[in-house]
């Protein structure tokens, strides 16, 4: 008697390592089309960008004030804005966004009145940032400033944006340090707050630390609050205090790009690549402040 050995059960396993194999192997050339689709549009963005924006990139256009002929445009007051209210915005942001996450996951009592108030700070992270704007410019402008469209107003607003970004990462970068850092630490005596400051900090650091850069990053892109609370296009002057008027090189790339003169999408090409090398710059401080930070822990 002859038995078919692909009806046995050595067929079957067989039959489904073979479609196990081909449906990994289909999943993977799928992934792996998809990142490249997305590295071949950004690429052929930047390298768009860079021929445009490249020949208008010199010190004159670092240096000048926006212009109306674009040939003697610059981009030395959104620069120096942008500058200043990421600064600025880092400043209220970052202190008051650890400190938060570290109350509610080391202080605060896990009841509901916790889990209402984690819930609203997930939800704040989606609102769009119009809403923010428009919030910014009825309670920091016209409350807080009395109609004064300044620099502290538009930095508060994007702290309003970001602080629930940096909330959330640094929740989560202080709840992957081991349980037993915290024991080990308590059963040599010390107290909660030493604890916190001297075993969960320097290992959630660089988890914080990637928050703080994507949170930033949308802060430098952010255009929608920015045109509420400044609404300022044509600057001829450079910020000199949190109570200076400003713009942003979102805003003023905007600005160029809607006009109708066709060197204007060039000078906004040129702008692009300024904000570029910013974010890059805030990146590369940042990544170097978490390397550190990961190095000392370990």
């Amino acid at each position: 008697m002859i038995i078919n050995s692909a009806h046995g059960p050595g067929g079957k396993s067989k039959r489904f390592e073979l479609i196990r194999t081909w449906r990994d192997r289909i999943f993977f050339v799928g992934f792996l089309l998809a990142i490249l689709i997305g590295v071949a549009g950004l690429a052929a963005l930047l390298i768009d960008v860079l021929i445009d924006g490249l020949g208008f990139l010199n010190w004159k256009f670092l240096t000048n004030y926006a212009s109306r002929k674009p040939l003697e445009s610059g981009i030395l007051a959104p620069m120096a804005g942008t500058v200043w209210v990421v600064g600025l915005t880092a400043i209220f942001t970052v202190p008051v966004g650890i400190g938060t996450a570290i109350y509610l996951e080391e202080f605060a009592r896990k009841n509901r009145l916790t889990r209402l108030i984690e819930l609203n700070i997930s939800n704040l992270a989606g609102v769009p940032s119009v809403i923010y704007g428009l919030l910014g410019l009825a309670v920091f402008v016209q409350f807080l400033f009395n109609g004064s469209r300044n620099l502290t107003a538009g930095a508060l607003t994007m702290t309003l944006l970001i602080l629930p970004i940096v909330i959330i990462a640094s929740q989560e970068a202080i709840k992957a340090v081991p349980s037993s850092y915290r024991d080990a630490a308590y059963a040599m005596g010390a107290t909660r707050w030493q604890v916190v400051k001297t075993v969960v900090m320097p290992q959630a650091v660089p988890g914080m630390m990637s928050g703080i850069i994507l949170a930033l990053s949308r802060a430098v892109g952010e255009s929608a609050p920015i045109l509420i609370i400044s609404s300022l296009v044509w600057v001829t002057f450079v910020p000199t205090s949190p109570d200076s008027k400003f713009t942003v090189l979102p805003l003023q790339i905007f600005t160029w790009v809607s006009q109708p003169q066709e060197d204007f999408r060039s000078i906004a090409a040129a702008g692009i690549i300024v904000l570029l090398l910013i974010l890059l710059g805030m990146n590369a401080v940042a990544i170097w402040i978490r390397n550190k930070y990961q190095v000392r822990s370990e």
